[in-house]
C-alpha cells in the first residue's frame, strides 16, 4: 500500500474508543501486571487495599477474607461503606460509579483519605471488569444496599435489600475471576495469607482473618507490636544480637516508622513500604535510612573508641548492613513512584525526613544502650574483615582470569549470537544431563553450563567463602554481571537463566541452593524476571506408536484415562494401567536422549518454564532463611506443611 493510500484510509473511523471498562478487559496486563496466578491474586489485593485505606483513615479495624467453595473470593470490611447516594455529575449511585468507572473513588479527595495504598487509583473497578460476576453489599445509614455486575456491567440498579444490624457499617465484595481472562482462576491460600500477614504487621490496629473453605484452612493476623513483631518474625530462624530498635515520629508531614535488629546472618534483609506498598526497588526513604545508619554508627564507633586507632579497617555502608533485618514504613500524601516495576519512591523530601529522624533517634538509642551499640559495631567490624578477605580472594581469582568474562569457563557450551535478550543459559545438574543438553540444544541462542553436585549453601557462608567455591565462580563468570555489591544486571550475558535439575529430592535441593545463591547475591536477576525453572516431564506414556509426556501425576492420570477408553474395567491390567500401555518414570535428566530433552524441556515452542518472581520480598527472605538457615525446627514444620505440593522420590 502506498503512503498516500494509507493516509486516505486512516480516518476517524480507525480510532477505537473503548467505553467503560472495555479497555481493562482488552488489555488486562496494563492494569494488574499479567493474567497468570500473580495477576489473579492481585485482584484480592486491590479490594483489600480499599479496606486498608478505611483503616488508615481511622474508620475500620477488621477485614474478613474468604476463598469460597465455588472458587470466588469475598472481602468484607467494617468501615463507612461505599456511598450509595446519587453522584452529582454521573447522575447514578456513587457505588455504581466506583465499581464501573476507572479512576473513580475517594482516594483522590484528601478530605476523605489523607493517604492511600493504591498505586494507580484503578482499584475495585478493575476487579469488577475482570470478574465473571461481582456482588457488592453496603451497610450504611442503617440499611443494606446491593448491586450485582457481570463482566463489569451492572445487572440492575443499586437497591435496598434490608436493615443493618445496630451500629453496623461496611462493604462486602464477592467476585468470581473470569476464566476467559486468566490462565488460572484458583486462588492459593498461602499466597494471600503472606500478603495479609504483611498488612497486619504494617497496621497494628487492624485484625485480618482469612479462610479457605475449599482446603479448610484459616488464619487470623493481629500484631499489637506492629513492625517490631515483623522484624522478630523475619529473624525467627536467625540469632539476634540485641533487641529490636524502634523509631517512630513525623518529620515534614511524613510519618515514619522503622524497626531493625542485627543477627548472626551474613546477608541483609531490608524491606521498605510506602502507604503499605512494598517498594521492591527502594527509593528516597531507603536511601535516607541507609545514609543515616552509616553516619550514626560510624560516629558512635569512633566517638567510643570501638575501632582501634591503628586499625586498617574502614567501615562502609555494606559493613553496617550485614546481618541487618529492617522494616521501614512511611506514609506520603502524594507518592511519586518510578523504576522498573513502579515501586521505587521518588519523593525527594522523604530522604531528608527519614535521614533526620534516624540520625536523632538512633543516636539516642546508642547512648542509652551501650551494650547493644558495642555488639552492633563488633558485628560490623567482622563484616569489614570478611569484606577485605573477599576483596583479596576476588583479586586473586581475577589474576587467574577466573572472574574475567573474556576467559569463559571451559565447561560452558556458549551460544553463537551475542544479543543477551535473545540468549539463554541452562544451568544443568551433572555432566550426563549436561552432555544431552549440549547435543539437544539450539546452538544459536542456548548455552549450557553443567555443574557438579551441590553448591555451597550461601545462607551460612561469608562472602569470601562464597567466592572460593568453584561452581559459584564458574556461574559468576558465565553470567558475566559480577556478584553481590558489584552485580550489574545490565552486564548479564543472557536474558534468561534457566535452572534445570532432576525431578527428585537431590534435584530439588540443588535447585534450592542455586535459587538461594541467585536471590542473595544476584537478586536483580529475579527482580528483572530473568530467572526460570525448567520443567522436565516426569513420565513418558506409550501406547502403540503414540507417545505422550506427562509433567505431573494429574496429567499422567488424564492420559491413562484417555488410553483406557475412560477407565473401562476390562481394558485395565491388575495394576489399573490400560493394557498395551507402557509408563516410563524419568528420575533424572540423563535418562532422556538429546532429542527427547529438546522436545520436552528445551524447545521454546513446546516447553514449560516457570518464571521465578518475588511478590513479597519479606516472604521470600523468610522462606530462604527457613530452608537454608541453622534453625532445624522451623524447617521441619515448613517441610511437613508443604510436602503434599512436592514431587518426592522416597
Amino acid at each position: 500500500m502506498t503512503k498516500e493510500k494509507a493516509q486516505k484510509n486512516y480516518t476517524a473511523s480507525n480510532i477505537n474508543v473503548l467505553k467503560g471498562l472495555e479497555a481493562v478487559r482488552k488489555r488486562p496486563a496494563m492494569y494488574i501486571g499479567d493474567v497468570s496466578s500473580r495477576g489473579l491474586h492481585h485482584l484480592v489485593n486491590e479490594v483489600v487495599d480499599n479496606s486498608i485505606d478505611e483503616a488508615l483513615a481511622g474508620y475500620n479495624d477488621k477485614i474478613d477474607i474468604s476463598i469460597n467453595k465455588d472458587g470466588s473470593v469475598t472481602v468484607q470490611d467494617y468501615g463507612r461503606g461505599i456511598p450509595i447516594d446519587i453522584h452529582p455529575e454521573e447522575k447514578r449511585s456513587a457505588l455504581e460509579v466506583v465499581m464501573t468507572v476507572l479512576h473513580a473513588g475517594g482516594k483522590f479527595d484528601k478530605d476523605s483519605y489523607k493517604v492511600s495504598g493504591g498505586l494507580h487509583g484503578v482499584g475495585v473497578s478493575v476487579v469488577n471488569a475482570l470478574a465473571e460476576w461481582c456482588k457488592v453489599e453496603v451497610n450504611r445509614n442503617g440499611k443494606v444496599y446491593f448491586q450485582e455486575y457481570e463482566r463489569g456491567l451492572p445487572k440492575a440498579d443499586v437497591k435496598e435489600i434490608g436493615k443493618s444490624k445496630k451500629g453496623a457499617s461496611g462493604t462486602k465484595v464477592t467476585f468470581m475471576p473470569d476464566g476467559e481472562i486468566f490462565k488460572t482462576t484458583k486462588f492459593n491460600f498461602d499466597t494471600l495469607a503472606a500478603r495479609m500477614r504483611e498488612l497486619a504487621y504494617l497496621n497494628k490496629t487492624i485484625t485480618i482473618s482469612i479462610k479457605d473453605e475449599i482446603e479448610d484452612e484459616e488464619e487470623t493476623f493481629h500484631f499489637k507490636g506492629g513492625i517490631i513483631e515483623f522484624v522478630r518474625y523475619l529473624n525467627e530462624t536467625r540469632q539476634p544480637i540485641h533487641k529490636p530498635v524502634y523509631i517512630e515520629g513525623e518529620k515534614d508531614n511524613v510519618p515514619v516508622e522503622i524497626a531493625f535488629e542485627y543477627s548472626n546472618a551474613y546477608s541483609d534483609n531490608i524491606h521498605s513500604y510506602v502507604n503499605n506498598i512494598n517498594t521492591h526497588e527502594g527509593g528516597t526513604h531507603l536511601s535516607g535510612f541507609k545514609t543515616a545508619l552509616t553516619r550514626t554508627l560510624n560516629n558512635y564507633a569512633y566517638k567510643n573508641k570501638l575501632i582501634k586507632e591503628n586499625s586498617k579497617i574502614t567501615l562502609t555502608g555494606d559493613d553496617f548492613r550485614e546481618g541487618l533485618t529492617a522494616v521501614i514504613s512511611i506514609k506520603v500524601m502524594e507518592p511519586q513512584f518510578e523504576g522498573q516495576t513502579k515501586t521505587k519512591l521518588g519523593n525527594s523530601e522523604v530522604k531528608s525526613a527519614v535521614e533526620t529522624m534516624v540520625n536523632e533517634k538512633l543516636a539516642e538509642y546508642l547512648e542509652e544502650n551501650p551494650s547493644a551499640g558495642k555488639k552492633i559495631i563488633e558485628k560490623c567490624i567482622k563484616a569489614a574483615e570478611a569484606r577485605e578477605a573477599a576483596r583479596k580472594a576476588r583479586d586473586l581469582v581475577r589474576r587467574k582470569n577466573v572472574l574475567d568474562s573474556m576467559h569463559l569457563p571451559g565447561k560452558l557450551a556458549d551460544c553463537s549470537i551475542n544479543d543477551p535478550e535473545h540468549c539463554e543459559i541452562y544451568i544443568v545438574e551433572g555432566d550426563s544431563a549436561g552432555g544431552s543438553a549440549k547435543q539437544g540444544r539450539d546452538r544459536r541462542f542456548q548455552a549450557i553450563l553443567p555443574i557438579k553436585g551441590k553448591i555451597l549453601n550461601v545462607e551460612k557462608a561469608k562472602i569470601n567463602k562464597v567466592l572460593e567455591n568453584t561452581e559459584i565462580k564458574t556461574m559468576v563468570t558465565a553470567i558475566g554481571a559480577g556478584i553481590g555489591t558489584e552485580f550489574n544486571v545490565e552486564k548479564a550475558r543472557y536474558g534468561k537463566i534457566i535452572i534445570m535439575t532432576d525431578a527428585d529430592v537431590d534435584g530439588s535441593h540443588i535447585r534450592t541452593l542455586l535459587l538461594t545463591f541467585i536471590y542473595r547475591h544476584m537478586r536483580e536477576l529475579v527482580e528483572h524476571g530473568k530467572v526460570y525453572i525448567a520443567q522436565p516431564p516426569l513420565y513418558k506414556i506409550k501406547k502403540g506408536k503414540e507417545e505422550v509426556y506427562a509433567y505431573d501425576d494429574d496429567e499422567r492420570d488424564k492420559v491413562l484415562k484417555r488410553f483406557s477408553g475412560n477407565g473401562k474395567a476390562d481394558s485395565l491390567d491388575e495394576n489399573g494401567i490400560p493394557k498395551g500401555v507402557h509408563i516410563s518414570r524419568y528420575k533424572g535428566l540423563g535418562e532422556m536422549n538429546p532429542e527427547q530433552l529438546w522436545d520436552t524441556t528445551m524447545n521454546p515452542e513446546t516447553r514449560t518454564v516457570l518464571q521465578v518472581t518475588v511478590e513479597s520480598a519479606a516472604a521470600a527472605d523468610k522462606i530462604f532463611d527457613t530452608l537454608m538457615g541453622d534453625a532445624v525446627e522451623p524447617r521441619r514444620e515448613f517441610i511437613e506443611k508443604h510436602a503434599k505440593y512436592a514431587n518426592l522420590d522416597i
